[in-house]
């Protein structure tokens, strides 16, 4: 007879992974500062699965934004390999580059990077204009983002008329309006005050669970453990990759 297995974990059982969105192998960068050369990366490996919740720790110097850029298509690397969905970064051109920024992943940056004379709908429709969806479906899609972020009655209000929480909010479905592969956020509690970042973080949250994945660049330990994995850097290298459980909710 067969014994019966464990039971699972009351709260928060582990998601299943799914298959490698993003692979990097032996990945080094280079860069030139005078006569003196910096190396940002030493060789990083790393793979990350679609569904996962990652964030990237290191203190200034570390690496973290470097390998930021790298992981979303802004910079590319001196040596080593880079898969994005099975593809290699190294052999795609300017405009391949372009598309997976603009399709493929969803920024979210600590600044927002808002357009501040427009509406919140026009600026999540941007990413869907650059795509060149229709007038009529990227309104749509567009609404349906804000709504997604509770930001259905702020459609029509600019930068200047929100919140910094709500324009960060405005900045998540931005990223979120064209069904990225990745969710990829530098600092995205950095301008906000404590309630307004736990409130942005529970949004985190929602989002993992509805399926994203999604990626953290943060210098602060209590947003690094909103994730399900941590990996710190130091001196380009990753100095260790660790599976954390959920924090609990506020």
């Amino acid at each position: 007879m067969t014994p019966p297995t464990a039971p699972a974990a009351a709260s928060h059982p582990i998601r299943p992974l799914g298959e490698i969105v993003i692979e990097i192998e032996g990945v080094t960068k280079l860069y030139k500062m005078g006569e003196e050369t910096i190396h940002a990366l030493r060789g990083v490996s790393l793979d990350i699965h679609r569904n996962e919740y990652l964030a990237i720790m290191g203190p200034s110097g570390s690496g973290k934004s470097t390998l930021m850029n790298m992981l979303g298509c802004l910079d590319t690397p001196t040596a080593g390999h880079y898969e994005f969905n099975g593809r290699s970064v190294a052999h795609m051109s300017d405009d391949e580059l372009a598309e997976i920024r603009n399709r493929e992943i969803g920024f979210v940056f600590q600044t927002f990077n808002l357009l501040p004379r427009s509406t919140a709908l026009h600026n999540v429709e941007l990413p869907l204009i650059y795509a060149g969806v229709p007038p009529h479906e990227r309104h749509e899609r567009a609404w349906r983002a804000l709504e997604d972020v509770a930001l259905g009655e702020r459609v029509h209000h600019r930068p200047n008329e929100l919140s910094g929480g709500q324009r960060q909010r405005v900045a998540i479905a931005r990223a979120l309006v064209n069904h990225p592969s990745i969710i990829l956020a530098d600092e995205p509690t950095g301008n906000l005050d404590s309630k307004t970042g736990v409130e942005i973080m529970a949004l985190f949250e929602q989002l993992y669970e509805a399926g994203n994945t999604i990626i953290v660049v943060t210098h602060e330990e209590d947003i690094a453990r909103h994730a399900r994995r941590i990996v710190r850097l130091r001196d380009g290298l990753i100095e260790s990759d660790e599976k954390v459980g959920p924090v609990a909710n506020a």
